[in-house]
C-alpha cells in the first residue's frame, strides 16, 4: 500500500527495541518536525485553501503525538535529551534542492511528496515496532499501532493534496523518482537502532 521500494532492514527493529529510550527521544523530535512541516506548508502556500484546511488539524495532531511520546519517555524514567541529526531527512532535503529553481507549483509538489515519503516510512517502521512489542509490552504496542494508522492517513493526505494542485500524471512521475531515490538512501545509510529513520 505504501509503495516503498525497499523494506526496512529486519535488523532495525531488533536494534531499536534494545534502545527504546533512544527511539522515543528521536521519535519525539520527529513529531515536532512533522508539526513544523505542516505549519511551514501553510505559511508558504496560504492561497491553497484546501491545503490550509486539511493541514491545520494535522499540526494539532502531530503536536499531540509529541506529547504522547513524552509521556511514554517519562513513564519509563527517561528524559527528552537533545535533538540528533537526521541523516535520512537531510538526504531527502538534498534531493529536493537538486530541483530548486522550478516553479512554485513544482516546489509545492516536492514538499508534499517529501512529507508523504517520511510519513510512509514512519508508518512502516511503527508497524514493525507494534508487531515486535505486541507480546512484550502491550502499552507500547498499542501506542505504535495507533501511530501507524495516523501516519498512513497523513501519507495519503499529502499525496491527495499533491494531486489536488498538480496533474496526476506529473505527481505519479515525480513520486516514482522520490521512491527510487529513497531506496538508494536506505541502502547507503548504516542500520542503527537509535533513530526512527
Amino acid at each position: 500500500m505504501l509503495g516503498l521500494q525497499l523494506p526496512t532492514d529486519p535488523r532495525w527493529v531488533d536494534l531499536a527495541s534494545k534502545q527504546i529510550d533512544e527511539i522515543l527521544i528521536d521519535h519525539a523530535y520527529c513529531e515536532q518536525k512533522a508539526a513544523s512541516t505542516c505549519i511551514s506548508l501553510i505559511q508558504r502556500f496560504p492561497e491553497h485553501r484546501k491545503l490550509v484546511e486539511e493541514l491545520s488539524p494535522v499540526v494539532t495532531e502531530e503536536w499531540g503525538h509529541f506529547r504522547l511520546v513524552l509521556r511514554h519517555l517519562h513513564k519509563r524514567g527517561y528524559e527528552l535529551g537533545r535533538q540528533r541529526k537526521d541523516e535520512y531527512v537531510h538526504a531527502l532535503i538534498a534531493f529536493s534542492k537538486q530541483h530548486q529553481g522550478q516553479g512554485r507549483k513544482e516546489m509545492l509538489l516536492d514538499k508534499l511528496l517529501m512529507a508523504a515519503l517520511i510519513e510512509a516510512r514512519s508508518c512502516e517502521r511503527f508497524k514493525l515496532l507494534w508487531q515486535h512489542f505486541e507480546d512484550r509490552d502491550q502499552d507500547l504496542a498499542h501506542f505504535y499501532k495507533e501511530l501507524m494508522i495516523a501516519e498512513a492517513n497523513h501519507y495519503t493526505l499529502f499525496l491527495d493534496l499533491a494531486k489536488e494542485y498538480l496533474p496526476e500524471e506529473q505527481v505519479r512521475a515525480r513520486w516514482k523518482e522520490w521512491l527510487d531515490y529513497e531506496a538508494k538512501v536506505l541502502q547507503e545509510l548504516k542500520v542503527r537502532g537509535d533513530r526512527v529513520h
